[in-house]
């Protein structure tokens, strides 16, 4: 058996292609028993978030094609049409990926610490799929041990950093005063409650959670204040909204053109300033067009200066010796 892996993540690919390969939470137990049906694949983990997807798979001796051609398959893409955005590593170079990404050495913000808790998620879809078996169960639980070690004889973390946070920093940016601004956050997920926390810290003038799921919602505003409203109050709330945040595992866009445009209408064209965060997008990307909405997209956000990256960059270095020296143990 052979240890493959293929990714596509934010620095290979834009987000327009990333949302057409990404799969939903929902998705995972099926595309988990369909990518494990595939001739010569013996065990299967995907890692699909916002900035990346990967399938990780031990294959038999003339397989190591097939899940890559099983994505393509998947979302009806033509042969070879991912080819100049996918990579692939094999064996060693396959365990080394992936140490680093649970380390966060691969993130967007260096050193975000959200990548670990979506690796356990991923490795808890696969468990209860049954599609794990020695190799992939002894590899999983050697990263969570390597991201463990990385965080605690590093100082990668300390200066934490999210998404979320990157939004927020943002928004202040372009606010004279947040504290005046009224926030609309959309989903109900760990990186919205995030960015609940970092603004309730910043006081700000009104905070509003909307979920399709009103419960979800409501456990967010009780752990960090607000007020929570249903996905079906969205037009009236974003009227209102001086700031929008979004990060939903909706399949399709949530918020479009049309929608923006009657509550701009009702704000007398006060300006909206928005982020997704999401992929697939919430926000559909024509919004940007838009007189007085300034829309950022999850790959604007690298553009945004990275706090401390000067000292993360230097525990990077250190978290890379760790992690080389674990991967040869991995390998012996």
């Amino acid at each position: 058996m052979t240890l493959i892996a293929y990714g596509l993540n934010h620095l290979t690919a834009p987000v327009a292609l990333r949302e057409q390969v990404a799969i939903a939470d929902d998705q995972l137990t099926d595309a988990l028993h369909e990518l494990r049906a595939q001739p010569g694949i013996e065990e299967a983990l995907i890692l699909s978030t916002c900035n990346r997807t990967e399938l990780y798979c031990s294959v038999a001796a003339g397989a190591e094609d097939t899940p890559a051609d099983w994505l393509h398959e998947r979302h009806c893409l033509a042969p070879g049409r991912l080819d100049d955005f996918l990579q692939r590593w094999r064996e060693q170079d396959a365990v080394r990926h992936l140490f680093r990404v649970s380390a966060g050495l691969e993130s967007m913000v260096l050193g975000e610490p959200q990548i670990l808790g979506q690796i356990k998620d991923a490795y808890q879809h696969a468990h209860q799929a049954q599609t794990l078996n020695i190799t992939l169960e002894r590899l999983l639980q050697h990263t969570f041990a390597v991201a463990k070690r990385v965080r605690t004889d590093t100082r990668i973390g300390a200066q934490p950093v999210s998404m979320a946070y990157t939004a927020v920093r943002l928004a202040e940016r372009l606010f004279t005063d947040i504290a005046h601004a009224q926030v609309l956050l959309i989903g109900a997920g760990e990186t919205i409650e995030l960015a609940a926390r970092h603004l309730t810290e910043r006081k700000v003038a009104r905070l509003v959670v909307a979920n399709r799921t009103m419960g979800n919602a409501l456990a967010v505003v009780q752990r960090t204040g607000g007020l929570a409203v249903p996905l079906s109050d969205l037009p009236a709330q974003l009227a209102a909204a001086d700031i929008v945040i979004s990060s939903t595992a909706s399949h399709a866009p949530i918020i479009d053109r049309g929608m923006v445009q009657q509550a701009l209408a009702r704000r007398r064209h006060r300006p909206m300033f928005m982020v997704d965060l999401a992929v697939p997008r919430d926000i559909a990307p024509d919004v940007a067009e838009l007189r007085d909405v300034f829309l950022y997209g999850i790959d604007d956000l690298h553009q945004v200066m990275d706090e401390g990256k000067r000292a993360r960059q230097a525990a990077a270095q250190e978290a890379q010796t760790l992690i080389e020296l674990q991967v040869e143990r991995f390998q012996a």
